[in-house]
């Protein structure tokens, strides 16, 4: 499955909505998705499982590109 993850760089600072950015994982769940980044410094909004037609739609954005390695 294919997950769109909303994140922030920053773990210690406030959620500011102007500051989301968004990365693109293929996990079982969302469960491994968080797992897999549980030791980075970001600040995880969201994690948003992609499919059917909204994958589609994602897959055209010159942005979909799926991690294939997250650094721990």
């Amino acid at each position: 499955m294919i997950f769109k993850v909303y994140y922030q760089d920053n773990k210690n600072e406030m959620l500011v909505r102007e500051k989301t950015k968004s990365m693109y994982m293929e996990a079982d769940n969302e469960r491994a998705v968080r797992d897999l980044l549980k030791n980075q410094l970001i600040n995880i909004e969201f994690v948003q499982l992609l499919e059917g037609s909204y994958l589609d739609y994602e897959k055209q954005s010159e942005h979909f590109k799926l991690q294939e390695n997250v650094p721990l």
